[in-house]
């Protein structure tokens, strides 16, 4: 499975007005040590009570909301194509990194001979000491190799230029392309004018070949540009060479990752991405502009992204493809939002977001406001778009049932924690967290096996996610909490071949092969 999100440690908190001068700052932790890698073409699924920060972590990756730490990696396009400026911030301070490195290791080198020389003389300080200065210059030249795509240190001063110099030959060469793109935009409302006003061809002709010409130079520079990047890609090959047969060499390669960290892009280089990354919002009401018709809603990104030139009959046609693939019919067009039932509405919102053609769109709740039959059709919209489209969807809801039928993994989070992440049918055949046990208890059903079943009550509310708890956040309201679960938090742990699970019991199978709880139902119940 190819990777399109990467999400290491991400964290969001949201400061809390501090009520003095003296007063410590305080914050609400909505999103804590988060971890999940979502794959190209799944529906990754998110559950859990409200206010546990679902809605936020969609948002998060996104970056609607600034991420306050960890790294959100996005593989949809590669470094050369979005030309982020961190890159070459971090090779023009290469040589800092460098001469840190050559420091730590000639610390390392005297340590290690100061305690050869004590031999059997040398204290638990001195060896101490001298692993410290080996692991200091281990994690300097891992940091050096990772930032200058794997060169062993006694080459990164010649790799950093190099890599430097194809960087800038590739950014320069995907800035033109953007503006080559504006000019086959205006190239295409010309030659349409062409047909609509043949009393001004003359003028137009002329307006046309100026602007093709323009192209072509453009064109003519870009090619220049990458042929650079390519020769210098040649030359960095040739000082990777020698070591080719190298495990460690090999190793270091491996560190280099070309996917696009969200986090450290500038806003207008994220504008560039948020074509690829779309959000359905819960209340479709809301997220629609009343002043504007629906053909002007579902435009404005197309207008935005330069997929066509603004009152182009193209486009308008491509609107129509759009809305009839949504449900949505051509009269339509030119109706305001207040017009819709909100099924319609929320089809309009789904439109707009699919305009742009995304790679990846956050559904957040988008079923949650909407009665029961009308759940049914908007899912197997979804469903069908993401079939025929090639889209991933990271689909936050509350209702299991919904999620249980498009979701291919699911994720559960407790108060801005993920405690358990799972393949969908391993969720619902074998859940290991106390939290998502107690969830599952509580779908309703109409099955008369299950009527029988006793539901898992969780007594008590949610802690406030500005002090949470100590140790495990979900001990609070846990009917198999002991003392550890108060101290050490769990961490996230592989019981399963991709089965994840934050429990201090996750190795304790809780429900059999019939879904029949392996422990007493009454005594969790009561036990708080």
């Amino acid at each position: 499975m190819e990777k399109l999100l990467s999400i290491t440690n991400l964290k969001k908190y949201f400061p809390v007005a501090k009520s003095s001068l003296f007063a410590k700052q305080m914050y609400v932790r909505a999103n804590e040590d988060i971890s999940i890698d979502i794959y190209k073409g799944e529906t990754f699924g998110l559950v859990g009570e409200s206010g546990c920060g679902k809605s936020t972590l969609g948002r998060v990756l996104l970056q609607l909301y600034e991420q306050t730490a960890g790294s959100t990696m996005y593989y949809g396009r590669t470094l050369e194509e979005v030309a982020p400026r961190y890159v070459l911030d971090t090779l023009s301070n290469a040589e800092k990194y460098i001469e840190k490195y050559h420091k730590a290791t000639a610390h390392a080198e005297e340590m290690t001979k100061k305690c050869d020389a004590l031999g059997d003389n040398a204290t638990f300080f001195d060896l101490q000491d001298k692993n410290l200065a080996l692991c200091d210059a281990k994690t300097a030249l891992d940091y050096c190799a990772k930032i200058l795509g794997g060169f062993m240190v006694k080459e990164t001063r010649q790799g950093a230029a190099l890599l430097s110099d194809k960087y800038k030959f590739a950014f320069q060469a995907a800035s033109i392309a953007a503006r080559a793109e504006d000019i086959e935009l205006e190239i295409e409302v010309q030659e349409s004018l062409l047909e609509d006003t043949p009393q001004k061809a003359q003028a137009i002709q002329e307006k046309l070949a100026k602007l093709r010409k323009k192209r072509d130079e453009l064109t003519g520079e870009q090619k220049k540009l990458l042929a650079s990047a390519a020769e210098t890609e040649e030359k960095i090959a040739l000082l990777k060479a020698p070591y080719a047969k190298d495990e460690e060499f090999a190793r270091y390669e491996a560190m280099l990752d070309n996917g696009v960290d969200l986090k450290r892009l500038k806003y207008s280089e994220m504008r560039h991405l948020r074509k690829d990354l779309q959000i359905i919002f819960q209340d479709p009401y809301s997220s629609l502009n009343p002043r504007m018709t629906v053909g002007r809603i579902i435009e404005e990104g197309l207008v935005t992204h330069k997929f066509y030139k603004a009152g182009s009959k193209k486009m308008q046609q491509y609107v129509f493809e759009v809305m009839n693939s949504c449900g949505l019919q051509n009269y339509m067009y030119n109706r305001y939002p207040h017009q819709f039932s909100g099924g319609q509405r929320q089809r309009i919102c789904i439109a707009r977001s699919l305009a742009v053609k995304p790679k990846f769109v956050v559904c957040d709740e988008c079923v949650s406001a909407l009665d029961v039959s009308i759940q049914s059709q908007i899912i197997n919209l979804l469903q069908e778009l993401k079939e025929k489209e090639g889209l991933t969807y990271l689909f936050i809801s509350h209702n299991l049932s919904v999620v249980r039928y498009i979701s291919d993994r699911i994720g559960v989070m407790y108060l801005g924690n993920m405690v358990e992440v799972a393949e969908t049918d391993e969720i619902f055949s074998d859940p290991r967290h106390p939290y998502t046990i107690a969830l599952l208890s509580s779908i309703p059903t109409t099955d008369p096996d299950s009527l029988t079943k006793e539901r898992i009550i969780l007594e008590g509310n949610i802690p406030s996610p500005i002090k949470p708890p100590s140790g495990c956040k979900f001990h609070t309201r846990c009917f198999m909490a002991c003392d550890k679960c108060k101290v050490v938090p769990p961490a996230l742990t592989e019981v399963k071949p991709g089965h994840f699970v934050a429990c201090h019991f996750a190795e304790q199978q809780k429900v059999d092969e019939n879904g029949n709880y392996l422990f007493d139902v009454k005594l969790a119940t009561n036990q708080r």
